[in-house]
């Protein structure tokens, strides 16, 4: 059976450049089975404050760019640390900036979670993402605990998840579920 080949657009809900959820989105690159393709958004932390008097004519090139990325994705990955019990600011201010948009309704989207703890997090991101329409594919959810360990430890843990795969194996779910017009 051939599938077409799918692009997925990786949000990561950390700005850090060496936080843990974007190695993992990282290793998730690494790890994509042949056809599928994952580019990992940079443009978050260069997102304005949400403002609705700003959408429309208004609305600023950089979220604009960020719309199209996410529209011509087959489907997104989440990857969001647990910031006070909550969605990281910035994270929650990219979502609002698509709130009124036409990009995320119905699309498709996993979770990879880097941590052994955050449920408020998911749950929270679970609602919001729900609420804007997306369909979180369940099946595909990936959780790797590398948070909090040392970077070496961070390491083998993802290459270890990669030879062992534990990643394709959660992105073929996932391709399997975009294919069945999750």
């Amino acid at each position: 059976m051939i599938q077409r080949p799918i692009s997925l657009y990786a949000l990561c809900g950390s700005q850090r450049q060496a936080s843990t959820s974007r190695r993992l989105l990282e290793a998730l690159q690494l790890a994509c089975p042949e056809g599928i393709t994952i580019a990992i958004c940079d443009l978050i932390g260069d997102l304005p404050i949400f403002n609705p008097d700003n959408e429309g004519e208004r609305t600023p090139a950089v979220v604009e760019r960020f719309a199209a990325e996410i529209r011509k994705a087959d489907g997104l990955i989440v990857s969001c640390p647990e910031y006070a019990h909550g969605i990281p600011g910035g994270f929650k201010n990219a979502l609002d900036w698509l709130v009124s948009r036409d990009e995320v309704p119905f699309k498709p989207l996993m979770f990879a979670h880097a941590s052994h703890r955050g449920d408020l997090v998911l749950a929270q991101l679970t609602d919001v993402l729900q609420t804007m329409s997306l369909h979180i594919v369940e099946d595909a959810f990936l959780r790797l605990p590398v948070a909090g360990k040392s970077d070496k430890a961070q390491a083998a843990m993802l290459l270890e998840a990669r030879e062992s795969g534990l990643l394709s194996a959660s992105l073929n779910r996932f391709r399997r579920a975009i294919a069945a017009g999750a």
